[in-house]
């Protein structure tokens, strides 16, 4: 995992092609066909620049944002501001999750588990996501399958251009351990028309499904679904991003 020190400034930009009031609508029809707890604090965990938690709390979800980078942080912090809404941001390793109470609701979108780098790591989110689950609490979660990093991303470089930066994304596949090694070159536009270059990289891992259920269950989650591509139909071979949907039933917790 690491910072997204450039990225940050250029993400909602970059990214204008998702449409996050229709992810934030589609993981709360998830949370109303499977929610049991009675309160509705909501982790947004890996928030980014909290776009995925505006649209929650616009549905009235109490929702507390967690992200590693500053940088994306002070972005949405910034729509806080602008759109009034009630959210609360930390500053958070996700494998060093600390909550000040319980939550009802997780979510976990756009890959962000793939950035952790090692099945350890995974194991350590999912079994602090347990813990500081309510009893039946939900778990939603996306990852980018085996099949994406190894056809999609592979070793392609792709570019992006807007009105402030130019940017080349290139991404390397390690064969041996599915990881995406992806480099991001920026061209910034100044005030006096010229460019300035700039870089970040990072990488993401992809991970089977039979890992993933099995972490699930050891951190004390019951699998309730499986979805494909943001549908409500199971994945297929081809599926390039899984939605899982979990109950916690064992959080660890003898005390409340």
């Amino acid at each position: 995992m690491s910072g997204y020190s450039v990225f940050a400034r250029y993400y909602d930009e970059l990214t204008a092609n998702i449409d996050y009031k229709k992810r934030g609508e589609y993981f709360h029809e998830i949370i109303k066909k499977f929610k049991q707890t009675k309160e509705n604090i909501l982790l947004d965990l890996a928030c980014g620049t909290g776009s995925i938690s505006e649209v929650m709390a616009g549905i009235g979800y109490d929702v507390i944002g967690v992200d590693l980078s500053d940088e994306m942080l002070g972005m949405a912090i910034e729509k806080k501001f602008d759109s009034g809404l009630n959210i609360q941001y930390l500053c958070q390793d996700m494998r060093k999750l600390d909550m000040y109470g319980t939550i009802d609701i997780t979510i976990c979108a756009l890959d962000s588990i793939n950035h952790l780098a090692s099945l350890d790591d995974v194991r350590k989110v999912f079994e602090n996501v347990a813990f500081f689950s309510e009893q039946e609490g939900l778990f939603i979660f996306d990852v980018n399958t085996l099949y994406k990093h190894r056809n999609i991303l592979a070793n392609n470089t792709f570019t992006y251009e807007t009105e402030n930066v130019y940017c080349v994304w290139e991404n390397t596949l390690v064969p041996d351990t599915d990881e995406v090694k992806m480099n991001l070159e920026f061209f910034e536009r100044e005030e006096n028309g010229l460019y300035s270059r700039t870089n970040d990289s990072f990488s993401e891992k992809a991970y089977s499904e039979e890992d993933i259920e099995k972490l699930l269950k050891n951190a004390g989650f019951e699998l309730l679904a499986k979805y494909g591509d943001d549908t409500f139909e199971p994945p297929t071979e081809t599926t390039q991003r899984i939605v899982y949907v979990a109950r916690c039933i064992d959080n660890g917790q003898t005390l409340r």
